[in-house]
C-alpha cells in the first residue's frame, strides 16, 4: 500500500476532510481531530491528514497539562502490549486504536513506535518515517528510537537522511560509538550514491575521486582568496580540457565558479555535470540555482544602471520589462519542477514563492499549504503563507499562520524575530495597536537594533 494525496481520497470522505480544515481555521481543534480520525479510519494511507491531525493534537497538548497515555517510555504496558499483539494480526484494524492513544499523548514514545511498526507491516513507509520523525522532533533524547529511524532510512536506501538522524543522536550522546560510526558510514554511502559510483568502478578511481573531493572540501573550509581560487580554476581547466567527460572534474570546476560567484559559468558546468550523471536531481537543482543567480545578477546590474541614470526612461522601461519576464520565467520553471515531482514540499514552496512574488497570491496558497507538510521548511512556509494572506487583506488567516509558526519556535533567533515583526505589522494593519506592540516588544527585549522596533516601542510611551 502506498500513501495517497488529498486528490486521491474517496469522494465520500472529501467533505469530512474539508470540514476538518474549516474547523481548524475556526480554532475548533477537538472537532477537527474527530473528523480527521474518521477520515483516517477509512483512508489510513492519507499521510497529509495524519500530519494535520498530529499538529492539532500537539497544539492542544502544548496549551494544557498532558494526559497520561497507556504507553510509557518503552511502550510495554499491558494496554500497549495488547495493541501490539493486535497490530501483528490486524494492522489496518489496529491503526485507529493507536491514533486514539496518540490523541491522549501525541508524542508518546511507545505509541509512535507502535505506529511505526504497524505502518511498516502495511507498507506505508512514509507514515512509518513520520511516526519516528515525531519523536525525533519532540523527544530527541530518546536515542533508541532515533537509532531505529536511522536504520529504517538505511533500509530504504536513503543514507543522507540516516546521516542527519545519527548527527542528532550525537548531539544528545556525544560518545555514542554506534551513532558516530553510523554517521561516517552513511555519509560515505550518500556521497557514493550521489556520485552514482557502481560496482564496476575500480578502487583506484574511487580513491582518486575521494581524494579530489576531500581536497576541494578542505579548500572550501579553509576559505581561499580570490587569487587562489582563480589559480585553482586554471589548473582544473587544464584537467577538464584533457577529459571533458570526467564528471568529478566538471563538478569541481562548477563548484569553483560558484565560489567565484561566476554564476553563468557555474550554471554551464553544473548543467554539463547533470548531463554526464544520467539525470542526478541534485545537480539539476544546482544548475537551476546557478541560472537563477546569473539572471538575478544581470537584473542587479540593470538596476545599478537605472540608479545612475534616473532620467533614462528607456533604461527604466527595460528594467521593468526584465523584472516582469524574470518573474514569469521563475513561475514557469518552478511549475515544471513541480510537474516532474508533485510530492516534493520544497518544490511546492518554491512555486508558491514564485507565484507570490509575481503577485498571483491566490494561486500561491494551495502550493504553500502543501509545503507545510515538511517539518524542515514548515516555519518559513507559514511565514510566507502569512504574508500571502496579508496581501489579500485576509488578516485573521495571516495571524493564524504566524501564530502556528511561533508555536514551532522556541529560540529567539532571526526567524522568530521575522515572524514576530510580520505579525506586529498585520496587527497594526488591523488597528490592534495593543497586539502589535506586544509583538514588537518581544523583539525589543532581546534585540534593540532590529529594524524599527525601538522606535515603535519607545514612541508608544510618549
Amino acid at each position: 500500500m502506498a500513501e495517497i494525496t488529498e486528490s486521491e481520497i474517496a469522494p465520500a470522505l472529501k467533505q469530512l476532510w474539508l470540514k476538518a480544515l474549516s474547523a481548524i481555521k475556526m480554532g475548533n481543534l477537538e472537532y477537527a481531530i474527530s473528523l480527521l480520525q474518521a477520515v483516517l479510519k477509512d483512508e489510513p494511507a492519507f499521510l497529509e491528514g495524519r500530519n494535520i491531525l498530529r499538529q492539532c493534537e500537539i497544539k492542544i497538548h502544548s496549551k494544557a497539562d498532558k494526559k497520561k497515555s497507556i504507553f510509557n517510555m518503552s511502550g510495554n504496558t499491558m494496554g500497549g502490549m495488547k495493541l501490539a499483539g493486535q497490530a501483528k494480526k490486524d494492522p489496518a484494524g489496529t491503526l485507529p486504536l493507536i491514533e486514539k492513544e496518540l490523541e491522549k499523548d501525541p508524542v508518546s514514545d511507545g505509541a509512535n513506535e507502535l505506529l511505526f511498526d504497524t505502518a511498516l507491516r502495511m507498507e506505508l513507509y512514509e507514515t512509518a518515517a513520520f511516526a519516528l520523525e515525531t519523536i525525533r522532533k519532540h523527544k530527541p533524547e530518546n536515542v533508541k528510537l532515533l537509532h531505529k529511524l536511522a536504520e529504517f532510512y538505511i533500509s530504504r536506501e536513503n543514507p543522507s537522511l540516516a546521516t542527519e538522524v545519527y548527527n542528532d543522536i550525537i548531539k544528545q550522546v556525544p560518545n555514542d560509538s554506534a551513532a558516530i560510526k553510523g554517521a561516517k558510514d552513511t555519509s560515505a554511502r550518500a556521497s557514493m550514491k550521489k556520485s552514482r559510483w557502481d560496482e564496476n568502478t575500480s578502487m583506484r578511481d574511487l580513491m582518486r575521486d575521494a581524494s579530489a573531493s576531500e581536497e576541494l572540501e578542505k579548500d572550501s573550509r579553509s576559505g581561499l582568496t580570490r587569487e587562489q581560487l582563480e589559480s585553482r580554476r586554471d589548473n582544473v581547466i587544464v584537467k577538464y580540457n584533457a577529459d571533458q567527460n570526467n564528471i568529478a572534474t566538471v563538478k569541481e570546476l562548477a563548484a569553483i565558479y560558484e565560489q567565484l560567484e561566476d554564476w553563468s559559468n557555474a550554471h554551464i558546468f553544473f548543467n554539463w555535470a547533470h548531463s554526464l550523471s544520467n539525470g542526478d536531481i541534485a545537480l539539476a537543482t544546482k544548475s537551476a540555482q546557478m541560472r537563477d543567480r546569473a539572471l538575478e545578477s544581470e537584473l542587479k546590474e540593470l538596476e545599478a544602471a537605472v540608479a545612475a541614470n534616473p532620467d533614462d526612461e528607456a533604461l527604466a522601461a527595460e528594467l521593468s520589462n526584465s523584472r516582469s519576464l524574470r518573474l514569469q520565467e521563475q513561475v514557469a520553471e518552478s511549475q515544471a519542477r513541480v510537474n516532474q515531482n508533485p510530492t516534493d514540499p520544497q518544490l511546492r514552496f518554491e512555486l508558491g514563492y514564485a507565484l507570490y512574488r509575481s503577485g498571483e497570491h491566490t494561486a500561491a496558497i494551495p502550493h504553500l499549504q502543501q509545503a507545510t507538510r515538511s517539518p524542515h521548511i514548515r516555519t518559513k512556509v507559514l511565514l510566507l503563507l502569512g504574508r500571502t494572506f496579508r496581501a489579500k487583506n485576509m488578516f485573521d488567516l495571516a495571524i493564524k499562520q504566524l501564530s502556528d509558526a511561533l508555536d514551532d519556535l522556541s529560540v529567539m533567533d532571526g526567524t522568530k524575530k521575522e515572524v514576530l515583526y510580520e505579525k506586529g505589522l498585520i496587527h497594526h494593519d488591523m488597528g490592534d495597536k495593543v497586539a502589535a506592540l506586544d509583538s514588537f516588544k518581544k523583539i525589543y527585549e532581546v534585540d534593540y537594533g532590529y529594524r524599527d522596533v525601538a522606535e515603535r516601542v519607545e514612541s508608544s510611551y510618549s
